[in-house]
Formats: structure tokens, C-alpha cells, sequence
């Protein structure tokens, strides 16, 4: 798997875990009323719709020209591996 599609995989699984953590509060209220009762499944769908959205957004940061964009304010990653120093021994001690 190619590190764009593991962020991509990463990000949306994040946002899962994150609407999974607010899933019982919902549960709570959405028990104590009947209206909200009714828009359960709607919210299901929106919460599943989040993560999807999320993991899309997730693979276009990963283009290489996004990550251009990100790199000119500073939050960009470096998916190159570090090199080692191939200078006459001029490694730091």
C-alpha cells in the first residue's frame, strides 16, 4: 500500500474512532426523544458519510501537488526516507 492510501486509510479510520466516541452520548439523547428517535438512521448514514469524506480529503492531501501547497506554509510531510551521511565521517556525535 502506497503511504498516500495508508493516510488516506489512517484519516478515516481516525474519524471513525472519533465518531465512535460520540456515538453513546447521541444513543442517550436520541433515547429520551422521539423525534430524534426517528432521524437515528439518518445520522448513522451521516456519520458513516464523515468518514468517507474524510479518507477522500485524506488522498488529495496526499497529492503531490497539495503537499507543495502545504509545504509553502509549513505543514507538510516527507514521505522520502532519511538518508544516512556520506560525507568522510563527518557524522554528528
Amino acid at each position: 500500500m502506497t503511504p498516500k492510501a495508508k493516510r488516506a486509510v489512517r484519516t478515516a479510520l481516525q474519524t471513525l474512532a472519533a465518531v465512535a466516541a460520540v456515538l453513546p452520548a447521541l444513543a442517550a439523547i436520541v433515547a429520551d426523544s422521539s423525534e430524534l428517535a426517528v432521524a437515528a438512521p439518518w445520522l448513522v448514514a451521516a456519520a458513516a458519510s464523515a468518514a468517507v469524506v474524510a479518507g477522500v480529503v485524506a488522498r488529495i492531501m496526499a497529492a503531490p501537488w497539495f503537499e507543495t501547497v502545504l509545504d509553502r506554509f509549513g505543514i507538510g510531510l516527507d514521505d522520502r526516507p532519511a538518508t544516512a551521511p556520506t560525507s568522510r565521517g563527518d557524522v554528528p556525535r
